[in-house]
């Protein structure tokens, strides 16, 4: 399996007050340096999915795939991703939400085959997955077709990923979540806490 890796900081960061996410700090580094250690040995190209002026990510040095227009929701840079890593070649695209700096180093190998994702303590962390990129066209056909207004729950990532058969990978959240994610300023204060502690799993 050919895979690439596509973080997604497209994100309004509503409960933060708005910014990015991924460039909080936590254990003095940001979210997205965080994530980048964790994914930069798995082994597959790595890209940035957001919103807005790219710049902003420069320092880096990583590709940044634009997202698609306000409103379309978090499936609309998975479609970004998975139409990145089709040009690559890729039959796979691992995506990581930016505001979750502990993945597992392992996370891809984990996950394979696609489709898979990640559930920690009883949670299914619906943007800590493997797509397989042959799922593009059927998911720009379900984005097109969503309703400009009126429930959306049927154009979900929950609902997509259902429909392409989307598997369960259970990861322990001894001695603390992987999957913790940043949300609000309680959960970045636990993300510095914890970043020591992360740092001395490797």
């Amino acid at each position: 399996m050919r895979f690439a890796v596509v973080i997604l900081a497209g994100g309004l960061a509503t409960r933060m007050g708005g910014g990015d996410k991924p460039l909080l700090r936590a254990g003095g580094r940001s979210l997205l340096a965080h994530l980048l250690d964790r994914l930069g040995g798995a082994g597959g190209p790595l890209a940035i999915n957001a919103r807005g002026d790219a710049a902003r990510f420069a320092a880096f040095g990583l590709p940044v795939l634009p997202d698609g227009p306000v409103g379309t929701g978090p499936l609309a840079g998975v479609l970004a991703a998975m139409d990145w890593a089709a040009g690559l070649g890729c039959d796979a695209v691992l995506t990581v939400p930016g505001d979750t700096p502990f993945v597992p180093r392992d996370l891809p190998a984990a996950l394979a085959p696609a489709p898979a994702v990640a559930v920690s303590a009883g949670r299914r962390h619906h943007l800590v997955a493997l797509w397989p990129v042959a799922a593009r066209d059927a998911l720009r056909a379900r984005l097109a077709a969503l309703p400009p207004d009126g429930p959306r729950a049927a154009f979900g990532v929950r609902a997509f990923a259902v429909t392409i058969g989307m598997r369960d990978v259970d990861f322990s959240a001894r001695p603390f979540d992987p999957f913790h994610n940043v949300n609000t300023p309680a959960d970045l204060a636990e993300a510095d806490r914890l970043a020591p502690r992360d740092a001395a799993r490797g």
